[in-house]
């Protein structure tokens, strides 16, 4: 056989039950609006994407590829041809399929805040992460079930995926993903691909309002990271610390509660995260505010211990607390507040080895905790940069601890050498392109926002777990 098929060849091989995988690479609407049984949509957006996705298909299947008129998937078809592929074309495309055809009850794909919605709604969705199990058991969605893509081709391999709920199929990149949609629609299982993949999954902001008194606060949490920011507001303005990519959003959230941003402040050099500080800053007309202790080749603010921010009616006052980093800065408001970047978390403490000075970072940690944050009175509530997985928010959906509460973590009722010794011995993976990262937001290399998702992509590993 060529690579040409009729209609009436193509229904045979449907109806033959063997192996077979059909690629409709017409735009996603139309594929919507009606294709082939068992077809899956097929559109790549560059031709690097289409190596990509080639590079995941089995080689010894074969490949049915259908367009509008045959033209596309024939000069397709003849590409793969050559690369070795048992590829062939719908003669005519869909203008020669006279028999029946399916209609999509499902998008083919879902961007990372559609996703989000939908599991915040709790909606009946089933994450299926396609990614080998060694890039799943570092970092994943939550729920999700991990079957590698390349069993998604071998026959009884979809007994654990359920027929009941929407699958959302998920990898690094978004390139695996629509390769597990073309498995699942071979054995008649719609899918729906994560765009992006976890990379842009990374990027997802999310954000809720606490309102105390005239204090509005809003956490803007990095949903697969677990940064978090925060909108402090007052007046009609606001102070934002510690933004994450993507800038703009913060703008969109502060104004749904009546804010203008007029200040942006870094608590530290971050090594996890790409700072959004100076872009921000830019964006809104704000000042911007780095820790004097701290080289940034940037314009901003240098901020020393005791120094305060205005906004509003309201006062942001500067606590000098290294540990995790020297120049770390935390930050208090109406002394009810703290906002303690990566020195204090909800489950832990920051930290100390970063910077390759862990027994000296550790002491000052220690000194940190015990001399500064943990003074103040118990009902304090500490609001930090971070938080690990499988660390719940409050009620009102916001991560934060109390001083109180921190005084009971691991570690805190060592002393000072006992605390030292211990928190040296503790090795940890550290943050992935860590080091290129704490280049980029000293200002000492450039960034380019296609650049983000990718250095930012892994676990959250600036605390120290215990």
């Amino acid at each position: 056989m060529g690579i040409e098929i009729t209609s009436d060849e193509l229904s045979s091989s449907i109806e033959s039950k063997n192996p077979l995988l059909i690629l409709d690479i017409r735009a996603k609407d139309s594929y919507m609006q009606g294709h082939v049984s068992g077809a899956a949509n097929a559109v790549c957006e560059s031709m690097q994407q289409k190596q990509i996705i080639m590079s995941k298909l089995p080689q010894s299947m074969k490949i049915i590829l259908i367009d509008e008129d045959g033209t596309a998937a024939k000069e397709n078809a003849t590409m793969m041809a050559r690369f070795g592929f048992d590829a062939h074309y719908l003669k005519d495309g869909m203008k020669s399929w006279t028999r029946e055809t399916v209609k999509s009850t499902q998008d083919t794909v879902v961007s990372g805040d559609a996703l989000w919605s939908s599991i915040k709604q709790n909606d009946d969705v089933f994450l299926l992460d396609v990614r080998e199990p060694q890039e799943y058991s570092e970092f994943r969605i939550p729920g999700a079930v991990n079957i590698p893509l390349s069993r998604l081709f071998t026959p009884g391999s979809h007994s654990e995926i359920p027929k009941d709920k929407k699958i959302i199929t998920i990898c690094s990149h978004g390139n695996r993903s629509m390769v597990a949609t073309f498995a699942l629609a071979q054995n008649g299982i719609e899918a729906t691909s994560l765009v992006g993949g976890m990379a842009l999954w990374n990027q997802v902001l999310n954000a809720t309002a606490l309102k105390e008194g005239d204090t509005t606060i809003i956490q803007v949490e990095k949903v697969g990271k677990g940064c978090l920011s925060h909108i402090i507001g007052s007046g009609g303005e606001a102070v934002v610390i510690d933004p994450t990519y993507p800038a703009a959003k913060y703008v969109e959230f502060a104004q749904k509660e009546g804010l203008r941003i007029t200040k942006v402040i870094d608590t530290h050099q971050h090594a996890d995260h790409v700072s959004a500080a100076k872009e921000l800053a830019q964006i809104t007309n704000s000042k911007l505010y780095f820790s004097k202790l701290e080289e940034y080749k940037l314009d901003s603010e240098k901020v020393e211990d005791g120094n305060v921010i205005p906004f509003g009616s309201k006062q942001l006052r500067a606590i000098h607390t290294p540990g995790h980093t020297a120049g770390s800065m935390s930050y208090t408001l109406d002394d009810k507040y703290v906002f303690s970047g990566d020195i204090l978390f909800v489950e832990g403490i920051g930290r100390p080895d970063l910077r390759d000075q862990v027994e000296e970072y550790a002491t000052k940690l220690y000194d940190t905790l015990h001399n500064k944050l943990l003074k103040f009175s118990d009902g304090v509530k500490i609001f930090p940069t971070h938080h690990g997985e499988g660390v719940k928010p409050t009620e009102g959906g916001i991560y934060y601890t109390t001083v109180g509460v921190a005084k009971k973590l691991p570690l805190l009722d060592l002393d000072k050498e006992a605390f030292v010794s211990r928190v040296v011995s503790i090795t940890t993976p550290r943050p992935m392109n860590y080091s290129m990262i704490i280049k980029i937001n000293k200002g000492t290399i450039p960034v380019s926002p296609m650049q983000i998702p990718d250095l930012e992509m892994g676990p959250n590993r600036c605390s120290i777990k215990m």
